[in-house]
This record gives C-alpha cells, sequence and structure tokens, in this order.
C-alpha cells in the first residue's frame, strides 16, 4: 500500500481536533454504488478495504483516509458509432436531414439508454494526514485527482481550509542549483533522473535517465542556459522520488533498506500488515516533508 505519488496540501495544525470523530463524518459519506443514470459516484471506504468498518487508520498523528469511486465506462467510440446508425436511419423514415437539436437529444437520449449497460470500474484514492504539521499528502500526480480527495474531504467535515503547497523560493532554481554543484540538504542525494528546460517559451526539453547528473554533459546543458524541473533524489537511502518544479512528488519507492524492516515482525492478518506499512511509511513522509519544506520554505496555512 506504499504511496507512488504525493501532491501536497497545507492546511492549519491547530485544525487536529476537528479530527476526533473523523470516522463519523466519513461514514456519512461513503461510497454507495453508482445508480444506473449516473456517470460517476464518490465516496470515502475504509483504507482496510471497501466492506471494513473502521474508516480511516491513525497512528498518533497521521491519518490514512481513503476516496472511493465507481464510474461507469461509456466510450465515445461506442456512443458516436450507434448515434451515427440511428441518425442514418431516422433521416432515411423521415427523408430529411436531421437538426442540431434533434441530433442532440438523440444523443443524449441514447447516452441514457445505454448506462445502466456499461461496465463500472471502481478507483480508489489514498491520502495521508500529518496533524502535527498540517499537511496532507495524496497519492495522486494529477492536481485535479488530488483536489477531488480534498474537496470530497472539505465537504464531509463541513469545513477544511486546506491549500496547494507554495513555496516561497523558486524550486526550479533549487533544483537546478542541486545539479550545479550546491550542497543539498542533509540527507538529500542526487538521483540518476532529470528534465531540462529552455527558459524560452518552446524552446528544448531535455530527459535523462540512469544518468549520472553531475558530469560535463549535463554542465553543457545548464551553461546553454537550461534549468531543471524535475529531479530525481534519494532520502536517507530510504526513499527515492522525482521531485518536480510543480512541487509534486513522484515515482516514490521505498528502498530495501527501510522495507526491510518490515521483515521478521509478528503480524498476524492483513489489518496488521496494513497497519505496519502505513506506520513506516508516515514516519518516513514526515522526514520528507520536513527536508522539503525547510529547502524550498514551505509558505506556512493560515489559521
Amino acid at each position: 500500500m506504499f504511496f507512488r505519488n504525493l501532491t501536497f496540501f497545507r492546511f492549519p495544525a491547530s485544525l487536529a481536533k476537528a479530527f476526533v470523530e473523523i470516522d463519523a463524518r466519513l461514514e456519512d459519506h461513503r461510497l454507495k454504488p453508482v445508480g444506473p443514470s449516473e456517470l460517476i459516484t464518490r465516496g470515502f471506504v475504509s483504507p482496510f478495504g471497501r466492506d471494513e468498518p473502521a474508516m480511516s487508520l491513525r497512528l498518533q498523528d497521521a491519518l490514512w483516509i481513503t476516496l472511493g469511486g465507481e464510474e461507469r465506462l461509456l466510450p465515445s467510440a461506442v456512443i458516436n458509432d450507434e448515434l451515427a446508425k440511428r441518425i442514418e436511419a431516422m433521416e432515411e423514415k423521415e427523408g430529411r436531414k436531421l437538426g442540431g437539436r434533434a441530433r442532440k437529444r438523440l444523443k443524449e437520449d441514447l447516452v441514457v439508454e445505454l448506462l445502466p449497460r456499461a461496465f463500472v470500474r471502481p478507483m480508489r484514492t489514498n491520502a495521508t494526514l500529518d496533524l502535527q504539521h498540517g499537511f496532507i499528502a495524496v497519492d495522486a500526480s494529477s492536481r485535479k485527482s488530488a483536489e477531488n480527495l480534498v474537496s470530497e474531504l472539505r465537504h464531509a467535515m463541513g469545513s477544511f481550509p486546506a491549500l496547494p503547497l507554495n513555496a516561497e523560493v523558486s524550486a526550479r532554481a533549487v533544483l537546478t542549483g542541486w545539479i550545479a554543484g550546491e550542497a543539498l540538504p542533509p540527507g538529500l542525494s542526487l538521483g540518476d533522473e532529470c528534465e531540462m528546460k529552455d527558459p524560452i517559451d518552446g524552446g528544448a526539453v531535455v530527459k535523462c535517465q540512469r544518468q549520472e547528473l553531475l558530469c560535463d554533459e549535463i554542465k553543457k546543458h545548464l551553461e546553454s542556459g537550461k534549468q531543471v524541473t524535475r529531479l530525481a533524489l534519494v532520502l536517507d537511502d530510504h526513499v527515492s522520488f522525482v521531485l518536480g518544479e510543480d512541487l509534486v512528488v513522484r515515482k516514490l519507492k521505498f528502498l530495501d533498506g527501510v522495507v526491510d524492516q518490515l521483515e521478521g515482525t509478528d503480524r498476524d492478518g492483513v489489518q496488521a500488515e496494513l497497519t505496519a506499512r502505513y506506520a513506516l511509511m508516515a514516519g518516513e513522509l514526515k522526514r520528507l516533508f520536513a527536508v522539503l519544506e525547510g529547502a524550498l520554505k514551505f509558505s506556512p496555512a493560515e489559521a
């Protein structure tokens, strides 16, 4: 269950007390099956599985929640193919071309007809909250997907003033400085991947993978004016990830050195295993956020 991406939001740490009864609030907004005439439905589910009773997992100041969803798959190609057949049949029957309004109404009726027979795709988005430091990290690289979870949580709680992460310094300048030879924060080291862009609109983009970053080739790109927009990093030899100038963490991976801590412990059952993994992950993410916050000067949330 380790997260693979992190999109951060900040909220006032003073809100921690509002999460005392979080399970009851999430239960009131539990995921319901998508209806026959609905395209999509969202609601919260247990981190341990949809039918489990616990709506969250809390370990001290770390809180794990999960937003579930169901979406009916109705490909546009299927709709358009069937629509073309019906338009052709109707025009042949009436001996005239259908107008725009008639075509639109026919398409709307067709969607209503096909929806109950469409396949249903389940969706699941996890998030962890650090109630001490006031941040929520959503396991999504898409800002829209992350904001959907935050919006649903806001709806469930009545109020949740969480805002996207904001840095007081230029993330691009910091990332560029790190592969130009500037000292990295304690615990951080360079990985083997980066993306560099010419600051001019429409300029060149260079992507490097499995590449030694402190080399003459990279240096020449920097000397030509390119700036780093994504950079692979490693924290304490425990976690590797790619940090973007948008402050989204991608390709998050927990390395053998930290995962080995899970070996040899006595755990009975799936819930115990997930709890152990979450405890390990929450600790690493707390450390990761603190290091990035110190380097990029994240703006505090307003109380």
